[in-house]
């Protein structure tokens, strides 16, 4: 036996007639005798008070543990034998099943209805929520329902294929036992559906659960049903024995046995709790929470032991399971009482789970137990928790003997103190060893990891409402009460902040920390990674400090990062990828930590702290260039915050970057910065054209990367200032640069002069003039852009004057540098001191004054010079440039000026090329425009025509015409006629509706 659930006492041992039924009602024991008389039984100090029958109620509704007497005797009560007998307390009426069915008044047992339709009835059930009685008789079964007076009224009568052994309803259905099957009857319309059959041995049982299910007997077995018959579950309640009755209370299932009555737990397995070896017992009843025993001249009560009682019994003996299912059964008003109970059980059942290795289940009831996470770290001495102002309380177990009064047992021979637990800790120092390590193993852990995060959500939710709370009184100001300077003292920084006097949120520091340390022990790096990334409160110092002692340094970022520690982090970071790079890398090292790992972690602080961005991104600029640049162009850092940092840290970094932000977005550099490039190019092209001249190298066609960069930048963008660019250019090189800062002048005589005359590349002359004439195609108000090529051609045509004229203005721009030299030469010692990358700098940010001497050459010429520079230049006409240039460009040259520009002795032949297409597009042209034009005198006489016959529309006025607006007769009238001619109206009224219109639309112009 597991524990006493009931103690058995006998109330009575004389009746002087055999016991053929028995009830009890209130404290009265109602005993039908084999004589046919009722006897009422009462307690002795209930008999000694002398109260008339109609107080029965003022002794107490239960039975009393005492002997009990003949009260009275009512003679007579049955001619017959009585079978059964039922209290209906809701009712206060007695039911009795003798010959037929009778029932009897309360307390004075008057006879108030006898059902003669029930005589030869065996078996019967009563449901008292419904007021109905189901009973059988024969192979009949009847349904009669109370009218709330003192009659009945049959509902329904339906017919059985035998006898019926045993019945009960199970909600609108009735369950019957019918020789050796069950069925379910439907109590509206009769349809029989078999269940199962009963067994070899034992006759039908059905048993009425308070759940509503049956509970059907099958030999020495009980299955569980629904209302329909369906099985409910694969478990069954096993008798030692066949059962011949069988009684519920609470969570017991009490069952009478041949020698013996069985108590069994309705809880799975269904074990045996107890069990009372009777003989001879001829009835088994539950009345008024008491299980009532009648032999045959004596009576025995079951009376059930205190609930609180039972739980201390089974929470001694280990049996904790039914111990916390007997606390589902305290009353309501003992909530409290309860909660401190189950709260106890699940703490002894958890130490008891753990100290056996069931670690998951043990943190289970840990769980349901709502103890202090503080307590349950207890366990675990190797986790290192925070300091805290929260007091654990080691072993804060309520002891269940305490809830005296309330466990009084009575007469059940047991103790109510029960005996305490044995000590958590050992004193022997090797077992205690082997204890902590055995808590300590990976299953611990495990079971550790799994209870942390069941509790960390409340717990982080409040700490979490806490902080908003604090901000936002923070915010709004507390007016209610003195400021207390100390509320807000944070141990860290970021969201790991923790209040000295917050308890929801040193909680979850202490949670969050030994949570991160579980799962590091257990090898999860991974989520102890993903714990880190999204809202903790891991303490600072301690995870820190575990983190660099493991090597756990992707973790240990991940800390910094949470608590806002960037800098920290990016030392970090920029330490381990250095250490990564060296062949003295620690073998615990993790490989992935490359330059670009920074470069990724500084992706969101672009927006937060842009000069950490700058700082760091310096570090990786060298190994990881595009990248960096990429991450400086999208941040939302500033392009000249960009732009001075890198001139100050990485100058040679600076062109490139300049570079990528123009090719990401050429209208988002400002002019300032694009000169600024153009600068950094050209200062570098003259390096390059200086070292190759003093080399006797230069060679005008020669093409480097930055020499291309800078006539692709003079070209494409338009940011720079080409005036300065121009000064700073050698006068006898750069013919091409000089040629695009000519044209960006819109000096396109002087560009166009220096393709033919000093380049002698005609073909970049003829894509000169291509660009200009597109781009000057798409402004309206541009002038005629042919004339670009006019200008080519007269190049072409009279190279003296247009190499007269580029001698001039290079004399002139020569002349201009010269008196500029003092300034070159007060620059020059930064060369010495700073090297080529100061230089640099020096010069850019002197462009605009810096005016470079050209090659060492003299600023004025002589007439030999002059007379070489214009034999160069040639006074041939370049007639065969020309005539490639009218062959190739014909439709976008006037003809007329072309043909005056031309020699007189151009032969004509060589023109076919040029006049041929301009001739056929000319008579095309012309041809199309008489066609056009006689189209348009056609469709005008068309309109002509119409608008005569318009005007022959004749109108027609009687006396009888109305207008179509008022109504009204013309009559004399000033009238207009529609275009129709069909709709007359007066003049006055088509003005009136007129105005009305124009009224109308203007309001619906301003509602919009």
């Amino acid at each position: 036996m597991v524990h006493n659930a009931y103690d058995s006492f006998e109330l009575l041992t004389d009746c002087p007639n055999k016991i053929d039924a028995i009830e009890a009602y209130g404290s009265k024991l109602l005993i039908a005798c084999s004589d046919g008389a009722l006897r009422i039984y009462a307690p002795v100090s209930a008999i000694s008070d002398k109260s008339p029958p109609s107080d029965y109620h003022k002794h107490g509704d239960q039975l009393r543990k005492e002997q009990y007497s003949l009260e009275r005797t009512v003679n007579g009560f049955s001619k017959k034998p009585i079978l059964s007998m039922k209290v209906l307390a809701s009712r206060e009426l007695l039911l009795s099943l003798s010959e037929s069915i009778a029932f009897h008044r309360l307390p004075h047992l008057e006879t108030i209805a006898v059902l003669t339709k029930a005589k030869g009835a065996n078996v019967f059930d009563w449901d008292d929520k419904r007021g109905f009685l189901c009973f059988a008789r024969q192979k009949r079964v009847c349904i009669f329902r109370h009218d709330g007076g003192r009659g009945f009224v049959e509902v329904k009568d339906f017919g059985v294929s035998d006898t019926v052994k045993s019945m009960s309803w199970c909600g609108e259905n009735i369950c019957l036992g019918i020789r050796k099957e069950y069925w379910i009857l439907n109590s509206t319309n009769g349809a029989l559906s078999e269940v199962f059959p009963s067994g070899r041995l034992a006759p039908p049982l059905v048993v009425s659960l308070p759940s509503g299910e049956l509970l059907l007997g099958k030999d020495n077995i009980g299955v569980f049903v629904d209302q329909n018959g369906k099985h409910l579950q694969a478990e069954k309640i096993c008798w030692s024995e066949a059962p011949s009755l069988v009684v519920i209370q609470k969570s017991y299932a009490i069952s009478l046995l041949p020698r013996r009555i069985e108590i069994r737990s309705l809880r799975v397995p269904y074990p045996l709790i107890q069990a009372f070896v009777l003989q001879n017992v001829r009835h088994l009843i539950e009345s008024n929470n008491v299980i009532i025993v009648a032999l045959s001249n004596s009576v025995c009560v079951l009376f059930p032991v205190p609930l609180g009682a039972q739980i201390v019994q089974l929470t001694a003996s280990g049996n904790f399971e039914e111990a916390l299912a007997l606390c589902k059964l305290l009353p309501p008003e003992d909530s409290n009482l309860r909660a401190a109970k189950e709260g106890s059980i699940h703490i002894r059942y958890a130490h008891y789970l753990f100290d056996n290795g069931s670690y998951e289940e043990a943190m289970e009831h840990f769980l349901a137990s709502q103890v202090d996470i503080i307590y349950v770290l207890s366990l675990y001495p190797s986790i290192v928790l925070p300091k805290t102002s929260l007091i654990p309380e080691p072993e804060k177990l309520i002891d269940i003997s305490q809830d005296a009064p309330y466990l009084s047992r009575g007469s059940s021979g047991l103790s109510d103190i029960m005996e305490p637990s044995p000590p958590i800790h050992l004193s022997d120092f090797d077992e205690h060893s082997a204890l902590e390590s055995k808590k300590m193993s990976h299953n611990t852990l495990m079971a550790l990891i799994k209870y942390l995060q069941k509790r960390r959500f409340g717990i982080v939710e409040k700490a979490t409402a806490e902080g908003t709370d604090e901000v936002v009184l923070d915010a709004v100001g507390d007016n209610y009460g003195p400021y207390d300077s100390n509320r807000f003292k944070k141990s860290n920084k970021g969201r790991g902040n923790i209040a000295i006097n917050s308890g929801a949120r040193e909680m979850a520091a202490i949670l969050d920390t030994a949570l991160l340390q579980a799962l590091l022990l257990t090898g999860q790096t991974s989520a102890a990674l993903e714990l880190l990334k999204g809202l903790n409160y891991c303490d600072l110092k301690i995870c820190e400090e575990i983190l660099q002692k493991w090597n756990h340094y992707t973790a240990l970022l991940e800390l910094y990062k949470c608590n806002d520690m960037h800098r920290e982090a990016l030392k970090l970071l920029h330490q381990l990828v250095e250490e990564s790079k060296s062949n003295q890398s620690k073998p615990e090292l993790n490989p992935k930590f490359k330059p670009e790992s920074i470069i990724e972690y500084l992706k969101p602080l672009c927006w937060t702290d842009p000069m950490l961005v700058l700082e760091f991104s310096m570090l990786v600029l060298e190994s990881c260039p595009t990248q960096t640049i990429e991450l400086l162009l999208s941040g939302n850092i500033p392009a000249d915050l960009v732009n001075s940092y890198l001139k100050q840290h990485a100058p040679s970094m600076q062109g490139r970057y300049l570079e990528l932000m123009l090719a990401m977005n050429e209208n988002g550099i400002s002019g300032n910065l694009q000169n600024e490039m153009v600068q950094i190019y050209l200062l570098e092209v003259l390096d390059w054209h200086a070292e190759l001249n003093a080399q006797e190298k230069w060679d005008e066609k020669a093409y480097s990367p930055t020499r291309n960069k800078l006539l692709s930048a003079l070209e494409s963008i338009s940011g720079y200032n080409p005036e300065a660019l121009l000064k700073r250019l050698p006068a006898d090189a750069l013919y091409e640069e000089r040629a695009l800062l000519w044209g960006k002048m819109n000096q396109h005589e002087l560009a166009l002069s220096l393709y033919v005359h000093k380049l002698h590349v005609p073909d970049l002359a003829l894509s000169y003039c291509d660009r200009v004439y597109e781009s000057a195609a798409h402004l309206p108000s541009a002038r005629s852009s042919g004339n670009i090529y006019l200008t080519l051609l007269q190049i072409y045509l009279n190279p003296r004057k247009t190499t007269m004229n580029f001698e001039k203005r290079i004399t002139n721009l020569v002349s201009f540098q010269n008196t500029n030299v003092p300034k070159v030469s007060s620059v020059t010692p930064v060369k010495a001191k700073g090297g080529r990358a100061t230089k640099k700098i020096a010069a850019i940010e002197g462009a605009e004054d810096l005016r470079v001497s050209p090659s060492g050459t003299d600023s004025s010429r002589s007439d030999g010079d002059a007379d070489e520079f214009g034999d160069e230049g040639g006074s041939t006409i370049m007639l065969d440039e020309v005539l490639d240039l009218l062959s190739k460009r014909w439709d976008r040259i006037n003809g007329a000026q072309a043909l005056k520009l031309l020699p007189r002795e151009t032969k004509l032949q060589n023109l076919l090329p040029f006049l041929g297409p301009l001739l056929k597009k000319s008579s095309e042209a012309y041809r199309n425009l008489s066609v056009i034009k006689s189209l348009r005198q056609s469709e005008n006489l068309q309109v002509r025509d119409e608008m005569y016959n318009r005007r022959k529309t004749v109108v027609k006025i009687t006396s009888d015409t109305t207008c179509s607006l008022c109504n009204k007769k013309i009559g004399t009238s000033v009238f207009a006629a529609y275009p129709s001619g069909k709709t007359i109206v007066h003049f006055v009224c088509f003005r009136d509706s007129q105005s009305i219109k124009a009224v109308a639309k203007g309001s619906a112009l301003r509602k919009r």
